[in-house]
């Protein structure tokens, strides 16, 4: 419950709307960072690592693109809201 009032009282929260842009500059930073982990070349892995393991790293791609697919949304929540008024 704490979380579900916490988050309509960041919903309303404008102060921080001038740093939109550095957010999501900060959001495509850390997905391309982690892209670029993810899909590196299993021969950059070292042997033994969690990353080596192909089920390990099907679980990450799904992850990654559900999180990629989640920022997406947020970025262009603001410009598909007014379609619906």
């Amino acid at each position: 419950m704490a979380l579900g009032f916490s988050g309509a009282g960041i919903g309303n929260l404008t102060a921080l709307e001038p740093y939109r842009p550095a957010f999501i500059g900060g959001a495509r930073v850390a997905l391309f960072l982690a892209y670029r982990r993810i899909y590196c070349p299993v021969a950059a892995s070292e042997r033994g690592e969690v990353c080596a393991a192909p089920q390990a790293r099907s679980a990450y791609k799904m992850i990654f693109w559900g999180v990629a697919a989640l920022a997406g949304a947020a970025v262009a929540f603001p410009y598909i809201l007014p379609l619906f008024n």
